[in-house]
């Protein structure tokens, strides 16, 4: 009898595991537990059993029986909590799902791309270098000694005397001219620091200096090359002109301007009625800069530019608030 007991609590938990509905689960709950049930009929044939066996027999079904039923209320609680979604007040779902938002680019990562990608095609390779800068790299090695007026106008961030952040990527120049030989044609693209904040300045902004070194280089290729840039990173018809201004790592140096974007050229706000944008500086390379870091002036030349990014970006979308870059309004980028 025990061994049949043990039979009949083996098939039913078999069977209760492998239910899918909790029809099955009441036809199982009957053939086992019902008034004509299996192990009902077992309880009810205990009286034609030898006196001695009926106590063992009688606990033994009656702990099989319990264990059943404990098996088919698990199951049902199981199959209860398959059944879909909880209704939850308030919520219909009949409507449709909200789709995920994907991530995109920054607008100054995309305008910082696309710069480079035009400097690239032209041969230019990227270089990188140290945001953490020394004094001599930064400053005396572009031909700005500490007396230097120049040095006022860069708002500087000094960690010591020696050290600072850097206030352009003009070091990465540098730095490549000490360890390779000419023809050099790079571009350094980075962050750089200054101490200024209002709605055309940030603490923290993006710029992209390129430099060209061989010989025979001169203020034509420089010209050809700018000109390019711009009308690539804009319009193939926007007009470019050339101004005479002074950098002192440069010499003769130049600010270049582009016919604005917004009015073309016709006078506006923006240009401050000039119909003329400022995008970039650039000029021949200062021979004292080439004397800091052994290239003969009387055998190489070159030019070097820098443009910031966000001036750029916020000429190309049209964006009169340079913070708004740096706010996370996903209201704003999105439309990037």
């Amino acid at each position: 009898m025990q061994d049949r007991l043990g039979d009949i609590e083996k098939e039913a938990l078999k069977g209760i595991i492998a239910s899918k509905t909790k029809e099955e689960l009441e036809g199982l709950r009957v053939k086992y537990l019902g008034r004509k049930g299996i192990l009902t009929g077992v309880l009810k044939g205990l009286g034609n059993l030898p006196k001695e066996e009926r106590p063992k027999v009688g606990r033994l079904a009656n702990e099989i029986k319990a264990r059943i039923e404990r098996a088919l209320k698990e199951r049902l609680s199981g199959l209860s909590e398959q059944k879909g979604p909880r209704v939850i007040k308030g919520f219909d779902p009949t409507l449709p799902g909200r789709s995920l938002r994907l991530g995109h680019l920054h607008p100054i990562t995309k305008v910082m791309n696309d710069v480079c990608k035009i400097f690239e095609g032209l041969g230019f390779s990227v270089a990188q270098g140290p945001e953490i800068e020394l004094d001599f790299y930064n400053f005396e090695a572009l031909n700005i000694p500490p007396d230097h007026p120049a040095r006022d106008m860069q708002d500087t961030f000094y960690v010591d005397e020696k050290v600072l952040l850097r206030t352009h990527t003009s070091p990465i120049q540098v730095r490549t001219m000490e360890k390779m030989a000419p023809p050099i044609r790079i571009i350094a693209p980075g962050k750089v620091y200054r101490c200024d904040s209002d709605v055309t300045h940030t603490p923290m902004f993006h710029q992209v200096e390129g430099l060209m070194v061989d010989k025979d280089v001169s203020f034509s290729h420089l010209k050809a090359i700018l000109t390019y840039f711009a009308q690539e990173i804009f319009e193939r018809d926007t007009k470019v002109r050339f101004r005479p201004s002074f950098f002192p790592f440069t010499e003769p140096s130049a600010e270049i301007d582009i016919q604005c974007v917004i009015c073309k050229g016709e006078g506006c706000r923006v240009c401050s009625q000039t119909g003329w944008l400022e995008v970039l500086g650039a000029g021949l390379v200062h021979p004292q800069v080439f004397r800091h870091v052994n290239i003969d002036p009387q055998v190489y030349s070159g030019f070097a530019f820098g443009l910031g990014i966000e001036r750029i970006a916020m000429l190309k979308y049209g964006i009169n608030d340079i913070r708004l870059f740096y706010d996370n309004d996903f209201r704003f980028l999105s439309q990037f």
